[in-house]
């Protein structure tokens, strides 16, 4: 190990913004609407809605990996997915999970905590009947997380489906659909110089929230 590894000598100060805690919005997500509208225009053409989802299975090994919000409101946030994948097979065992958003950009990270359940099917439906028709078709060739031989079985499987409907609407699988997260607590971090970087919590208490600033 020398003095010169990239890892270890790379540094970034931050700078950009700053978070109070009495000038925060009272309601957590009503700030997050603001901060995620300011990535939408810094990131938008890298996902600005993109979002790390965290689980655990019925083993206690934690999984994570990145997802898009597609929906979000007071009622949570919602994403969608195989439930038959890995996490969908983790969130019927222990249905909690934490949602992660990092933007580099404005050099801001929100981190939320919560519950989470299936969305309605009316409200799955209406989702999928959004999505291009290659990604209908995929939700019907892929069996998420199993494993496959080759990237020539896929291209079949897709094959079929687009075949199987071929003239007509790609429905929804019955396997496929939302999932909503009841946030219990929310995280803003705004970067500041030194590593004293700002860290607002909001933590749901009697149908209230409480807002307090954390330590770096």
């Amino acid at each position: 190990m020398t003095s010169q590894d990239p890892l270890r000598e790379r540094r970034i100060t931050y700078a950009k913004g700053t978070l109070d805690r009495l000038t925060v919005a009272p309601n957590p997500f009503a700030q997050f609407e603001l901060w995620l509208k300011d990535a939408l225009r810094t990131e938008g053409a890298v996902e600005g809605n993109a979002m790390t989802l965290a689980t655990v299975d019925a083993d206690g090994q934690p999984a994570a990996r990145i997802v898009l919000l597609r929906g979000h409101d007071e009622r949570g946030f919602v994403f969608f997915t195989n439930y038959e994948s890995r996490k969908g097979h983790a969130l019927k065992t222990h249905p909690k999970a934490a949602l992660l958003f990092y933007w580099g950009g404005p050099e801001r990270q929100i981190r939320i905590e919560g519950s989470v359940e299936p969305v309605s099917a009316a409200e799955s439906d209406a989702y999928f009947a959004t999505r291009p028709r290659g990604h209908r078709l995929s939700a019907w060739a892929s069996q998420q997380s199993e494993i496959v031989v080759d990237r020539e079985t896929l291209e079949r499987k897709m094959n079929e489906a687009d075949e199987r409907f071929a003239g007509a609407e790609v429905p929804r699988p019955p396997y496929w659909g939302g999932y909503r997260l009841t946030p219990q607590r929310f995280e803003f971090w705004q970067g500041r110089p030194n590593r004293v970087h700002d860290r607002i919590a909001y933590t749901r208490d009697d149908g209230r929230w409480r807002i307090e600033r954390l330590s770096p």
